[in-house]
């Protein structure tokens, strides 16, 4: 056996290092970036595995740049290092706010971003968003450092070189891949778990993976087809019917549908106060008067309240791969709209802002609304607060609207989408004088009990998001009392839902949670009173308010784990309607419900469980539940997100009716 000869590889190493300066320096400054972009979000602080994946990236794709003379390689090496630090930057900015890692296919709805550009700069851009920067301006420092010295002119220009660093490349994905289990693979295919991606694979490993997920619905009528619709028959047919007659089946049936997407709000607000005074009054008196589900999830991905608004109306998960909205708008659902349009209802939409925002001019029509009234087409625009109407315009507008829907048509199904509870809040102080200060009771040195004010949330994120509630709230109660005097609210059920969560960071609770009023200050993490928010506190305390109401309902509190997926369901044994291939249940007529998320992490009402960490955290700490238990539920999530996202992709509910008809007629 050669012995190895230590000063002989040293001496080739060396060579090799000074030969290829640039390019080691391109390929280190992009693996500390894509591992200091993994530490500061998914916390993986000493996984070798995503180093692996992300060196081998690096290095194929730069090893390019030896088909280019040396004194222009720094060019091509220049637009590599900015397109990696671009995507550590969006990626940190979008984890930021979601939790998750941006997609290729958001490209696709890059134009709903010009409407929000206040929120990004003041609720997601951070400073730490920005320190991937310096890769570009190391590089540019070595590079002029070497052209100093003349460095190019002395460097040997050979093609061969190429071959040699793809091969370095390659062994180093040859050591990455002989560490996947079969689990990574599958999550890999998949692409909807992007945190374990990330973590597992690698930034760059994902981001291409990413490209590849996000071509397929391009070339779905091409490939896979048939086995996603084998998949989708064999899941619909093997599906158990928890379908049960129950007190409520058929209450509402005659009656019309009014339902208001309260934008961004949270349910634990309808339980929150400032000196005495209810953050949501209304809604915390409907909740007391209606049938009020307190823990109810919105299920929504990267599309917000149009994954929302879709979710609701067909009872399916939102695309993991772009939005319904822009990509799948023009597939067939079974919704809401459609159903209720087969029992003679007449069915629209309104909104305070344009129709092109989200497109929801084309794919509301496609889910089935009769019309939809929006921004300057159908209203005055007489008053405007962040993104458009104002919400209290907006209702005091809509109701002459209904009430002439009202007098054409025997029934009616609306959806009236709020606005100015959309984030970032910044001119809502010019509208609400809600008070997030913190009042005390001290006494002066005359021995006097006085009033004092410290000011707790007061020019915070949280605090205006608080005021901007309250001001949503008013608006409901404005719109209630129109419809009421109108005679509207007589033969109508009112339906109220949280479309997501404010988006707040975990931060902004802190203050919330923690705040000392006689130093205006936090408490500090070792104060026996302090209140720390870890991951579940954070997730748990997402869930939004679901109500429904009528004047002859009787009040009732359902605390059962109920998602957005389950509405069309208990809202359709409430109506009388029924869709075949809505993924969530009737809330009354199931013993045990689990709400799936998009992401593939789950919770029913023993445990909040996440696919991606592998890790859950019990809601009873007395209670406990096996691995079989936490398995099937695991696997439903899997099953769920796939088949929805095949009949999203492959359109297969128009093509299943399609095929169903082509058979019913060769009879």
């Amino acid at each position: 056996m050669k012995k190895i000869n230590i000063k002989e590889l040293k001496k080739k190493t060396n060579r090799y290092c000074r030969k290829n300066i640039l390019f080691l320096v391109y390929v280190i400054t992009s693996v500390i970036n894509a591992s200091l972009l993994r530490f500061l979000t998914v916390k993986n602080y000493f996984e070798i595995k995503p180093i692996l994946a992300d060196t081998a990236i690096i290095i194929i794709f730069g090893s390019f740049g030896y088909l280019i003379k040396p004194k222009k390689r720094f060019i091509y090496y220049m637009i590599l290092t900015c397109i990696f630090t671009f995507l550590c930057i969006v990626n940190s900015m979008y984890y930021t706010n979601y939790l998750s890692f941006a997609s290729v296919s958001l490209l696709a709805t890059s134009f709903q971003i010009v409407d929000v550009g206040d929120a990004v700069v003041q609720n997601v851009m951070e400073l730490k968003d920005f320190s991937y920067i310096w890769q570009v301006f190391a590089l540019i420092f070595v590079y002029r450092t070497l052209k100093k010295r003349k460095y190019f002119d002395k460097i040997e220009y050979k093609k061969i070189d190429v071959i040699h660093n793809l091969i370095a490349g390659l062994i180093f994905l040859g050591m990455f891949l002989t560490t996947l289990t079969g689990l990574d693979i599958s999550r890999l295919g998949k692409q909807w778990n992007r945190e374990y991606i990330v973590m597992k694979f690698g930034l760059y490993t994902y981001q291409l993976n990413d490209i590849i997920s996000s071509v397929k619905p391009q070339i779905s009528s091409m490939f896979g087809y048939d086995e996603h619709a084998k998949e989708f028959r064999e899941f619909y047919a093997s599906r158990e019917n928890t379908d049960k007659t129950n007190e409520y089946t058929n209450i509402f049936e005659g009656k019309n549908l009014l339902v208001i997407h309260a934008e961004s709000i949270q349910n634990f607000t309808l339980n929150t106060s400032f000196n005495g005074v209810d953050v949501a009054p209304t809604l915390k008196r409907l909740a007391s008067e209606g049938l009020y589900f307190s823990n109810f999830y919105a299920q929504e991905s990267v599309g917000t309240s149009s994954d929302s608004e879709f979710t609701l109306n067909s009872s399916l998960l939102p695309a993991t791969s772009g939005t319904v909205a822009i990509n799948y708008w023009d597939r067939e659902y079974v919704t809401i709209p459609k159903l209720l349009g087969e029992k003679g209802y007449y069915a629209f939409s309104m909104h305070g802002n344009n129709g092109t925002f989200w497109n929801r001019a084309n794919f509301h029509k496609s889910y089935g609304y009769d019309k939809f009234y929006n921004y300057k087409t159908d209203f005055n625009i007489d008053e405007t607060i962040g993104l458009g109407l104002s919400d209290k315009s907006f209702f005091k507008q809509a109701v002459p609207k209904i009430k002439e829907i009202s007098e054409k048509n025997q029934n009616y199904y609306g959806t009236l989408i709020m606005l100015t509870n959309h984030t970032p809040w910044s001119e809502i102080d010019e509208h609400s004088d809600y008070d997030v200060s913190y009042k005390y009771e001290t006494t002066n040195e005359e021995g006097e009990t006085v009033t004092e004010s410290a000011p707790f949330l007061e020019d915070t994120i949280l605090g205006r998001y608080f005021k901007s509630v309250h001001y949503a709230d008013e608006a409901i109660d404005q719109l209630l009392t129109d419809l009421d005097n109108e005679g509207l609210l007589d033969n109508t059920v009112v339906v109220i839902y949280g479309d997501h969560d404010a988006k707040i960071k975990k931060s902004e609770y802190l203050r919330y949670y923690n705040y000392d009023y006689e130093n205006d200050t936090v408490k500090d993490s070792d104060d026996p009173t302090y209140i720390d928010i870890d991951y579940y506190d954070y997730e748990l305390n997402r869930k939004v308010p679901f109500i429904i109401w009528s004047k002859d309902i009787k009040h009732e509190e359902i605390t059962k784990v109920m998602g957005m997926y389950d509405i069309l369901p208990t809202l359709g044994n409430m109506f009388g309607f029924k869709s075949e291939y809505a993924m969530g249940h009737d809330i009354f007529s199931i013993d045990e419900n689990v709400v799936i998320f998009p992401d593939s992490n789950w919770v029913t009402d023993k445990m909040y469980y996440n696919q991606q960490k592998g890790e859950g955290k019990m809601l009873d700490v007395d209670e406990t539940v096996s691995v079989d238990y936490i398995q099937k539920y695991c696997e439903l999530a899997e099953k769920e997100i796939a088949i929805s996202n095949s009949i999203e992709t492959y359109d297969l509910i128009r093509k299943t009716k399609e095929q169903e008809s082509l058979i019913e007629g060769e009879k």
